[in-house]
């Protein structure tokens, strides 16, 4: 199966590196009937990198500066503006979150959190009870940490629950192969989708969240700005729909045959112990994720008490945004001691340079400066004429937005959902400007839609760990995904995105 995905990825890459350079080099040809020549040039750039994005016949990462260097070389830009982004804000909120996350991650403190739960008297060793906890847990910690490090420590804990079903199964008599035993599959479907459900919750929560946030600000910034509190109104709400539906689709379709599941409750208590007493890192990692979490929402808090526009809530936000309320919390990290004696502090700056995603800032910051040449050389104009003409001269705003968040979703079926974002970011938001609609219900649709990655073990990463498990026919995940999808798509996201988001954002 491994070989078998390998060779589809190389020739994926294949013919992707082909591709991309043949198209760009077709429309350089092609003469464009109301294009400039900066215009026309960044055209071409963005198809090579589109199809590169998608296809990665090299690191998403690389791609995303070509695209940069290729417009500086081609003249659509000057350096200081095509690389300008990559020194956007929201790249220091993006690393402030990596730190935070590694510095739960290196202390064990999202382990102590996961036990924590999974050991609640609730809980008991019922299985439908157990399926539901890991859910909890998993978007719990993926509203904060990363989808795919929520995963990757999930994982081992739901496979060590599988395991002891089958030993007392065994012990009765009963042998059961949990390749092919339907609750596996649940459990592991489970992991995998509340790992991505999670990260719709917060700004921080996944990358397409801030990336969408950073379009906004760049390409319409006369829309009103979305602050931490304002994605949390409509996010836990989506989380809390789209998890419903999950929980209640993966339980009748991989019911448990069992009651009770003996052994259960010991093995996440004996994994408790194990964690010991708190720690002196630990209390520091939640009192310096407390302090980020108070800055965050603090201009909320602010605007209801004084008013938005009060002279505080200016000051506020001109003193300790966003970006910088995370690198606050990150920084402390260096200053608070775990071992006085020692001179050891809560994080190290080596621990912090693996924590932060290099190839994900580099991601954010491509995608923001192509995203803003878009907007500048008058490309924006040309492909919003385009989707006018396909959509009609007046296109309903559900049209508008559901066709946007369609497509962004089938592309990250099959590619990153960070790449889909990439593309279809600054499009969509330039296509809404262009055609008289507010950018904000479309641009937080999409990054919505782009969690529901649920079809294929390529779309998100949390989807490849568990199908790696041998426990997850990907004819299963499809299954339920599709349903997931479009359940997701139609119930939840655009309603949600017309209604919930227009009121608190008065767009």
């Amino acid at each position: 199966m491994k070989q078998e995905n390998n060779s589809s990825n190389l020739k994926r890459h294949v013919v992707g590196g082909i591709l991309g350079p043949l198209l760009a080099i077709i429309l350089w040809l092609l003469p464009i009937d109301g294009l400039n020549e900066e215009a026309h040039h960044l055209l071409c750039i963005m198809a090579l990198v589109a199809i590169w994005w998608i296809t990665e016949p090299v690191p998403i990462a690389v791609t995303s500066l070509l695209g940069p260097t290729l417009c500086v070389v081609l003249g659509v830009a000057k350096m200081s503006d095509a690389f300008a982004n990559f020194a956007n804000p929201l790249i220091f909120l993006f690393m402030g979150g990596f730190l935070l996350a590694k510095a739960m991650m290196v202390n064990n403190l999202d382990k102590r959190i996961a036990y924590g739960i999974m050991s609640m008297r609730w809980v008991g060793d019922s299985p439908r009870r157990i399926f539901l906890a890991i859910g909890l847990v998993c978007i719990i910690c993926s509203g904060w940490v990363s989808n795919t490090a929520t995963c990757a420590m999930m994982f081992p804990i739901s496979l060590g629950l599988l395991e002891t079903i089958r030993e007392m199964m065994a012990q009765s008599g009963k042998i059961i192969d949990l390749k092919n035993y339907k609750y596996a599959t649940g459990l592991m479907l489970m992991t995998a989708y509340a790992c991505s459900i999670g990260g719709v919750m917060t700004p921080i929560g996944t990358p397409p969240n801030l990336m969408m946030m950073g379009f906004l600000e760049q390409l319409a910034p006369d829309a009103p700005s979305i602050s931490f509190f304002d994605w949390m109104v409509w996010g836990v709400l989506a989380m809390v729909i789209y998890f419903v539906i999950t929980y209640v689709l993966l339980i009748w379709m991989f019911p448990a045959d069992v009651s009770h599941i003996e052994g259960a409750q010991e093995m996440i208590r004996q994994r408790s112990q194990e964690l010991g007493r708190w720690t002196r890192a630990q209390k520091n990692t939640v009192f310096a994720f407390c302090i980020a979490v108070v800055l965050w929402i603090m201009p909320s808090i602010l605007s209801l008490v004084h008013g938005p526009h009060s002279d505080i809530v200016k000051f506020y936000d001109s003193h300790v945004p966003e970006g910088l309320a995370a690198m606050i919390g990150a920084l402390l990290l260096f200053f608070l001691p775990s071992n006085g004696k020692k001179g050891e502090m809560t994080m190290t700056w080596k621990d912090g340079l693996e924590g932060i995603d290099w190839s994900t800032l580099i991601l954010f910051g491509g995608g923001l400066s192509l995203g803003s040449l878009i907007y500048t050389t008058g490309l924006s104009d040309w492909v919003g004429g385009g989707i006018k003409d396909v959509l009609g001269n007046a296109p309903s705003e559900w049209l508008f937005v559901g066709v946007f968040c369609t497509v962004t979703l089938l592309l990250a079926e099959f590619t990153s959902h960070t790449a889909a974002i990439n593309l279809m970011g600054s499009i969509s938001i330039s296509t809404a400007v262009s055609l008289g609609f507010s950018p904000i219900p479309v641009a937080v649709g999409i990054a919505l839609a782009s969690s529901l990655g649920f079809m294929m073990p390529v779309s998100t990463p949390p989807n490849a760990i568990v199908y790696a498990s041998g426990m997850v026919p990907v004819t299963k995940m499809m299954k339920s995904g599709i349903i997931i999808d479009i359940i997701g798509i139609l119930a939840v996201t655009l309603p949600i995105v017309m209604w919930v988001v227009k009121a608190v954002m008065g767009v």
